[in-house]
């Protein structure tokens, strides 16, 4: 059973979101992969929230590029969250998928995240969070992933204030 679907606009967007789907694998989380899109197959996105949500969906990911209204069909069609990854697949850079996926009418919010790879992971983890609320073995293996960042920090501190050290004493 799908806890997340990862909509994408267009299957040419596979590769800036295989990375969500990465995180969610990786943190054990079900997730559906698909390809609908607001404006070529609406009654397919449609009919996919309704499926979804009946099965017990309770995040969808929604990442578009250009006018970007994926999120927003999905949010007209659910109360559960919808997050937004803008993607960058035009002459402007992205800024025309942003900003179509952040201006979203009082009532049916879209939580936006970064453009592209960055925030196709960051989506995964906000909706391991979502989902982390009502699930505390989840909510361990996120604190657990999160540790594992902080060690990698320091790790890298380390290294670099020992090199630092170095060039100092010649």
């Amino acid at each position: 059973m799908a806890k997340v679907a990862v909509f994408m606009g267009s299957a040419s967007d596979e590769d800036l979101m295989k990375p969500c789907t990465e995180v969610l694998q990786k943190l054990g989380i079900d997730y559906a992969f698909t390809v609908t899109s607001a404006h070529r197959t609406p009654e397919r996105t449609e009919r996919l929230v309704t499926e979804l949500e009946a099965g017990g969906c309770q995040v969808f990911i929604c990442a578009a590029g250009m006018a970007a209204h994926l999120a927003g069909a999905v949010s007209a069609r659910t109360t559960k969250p919808v997050l937004g990854v803008p993607l960058a697949v035009t002459p402007l850079g992205g800024m025309d998928a942003l900003f179509a996926t952040v201006q979203m009418p009082p009532g049916f919010p879209v939580g936006t995240l970064a453009l592209d790879k960055a925030g196709a992971k960051n989506a995964a983890w906000l909706a391991a969070q979502i989902l982390a609320l009502s699930d505390p073995a989840l909510a361990e293996r996120l604190k657990a992933e999160r540790a594992g960042f902080i060690k990698a920090v320091e790790a890298g501190a380390a290294k670099v204030e020992a090199a630092d050290a170095e060039r100092r004493a010649k």
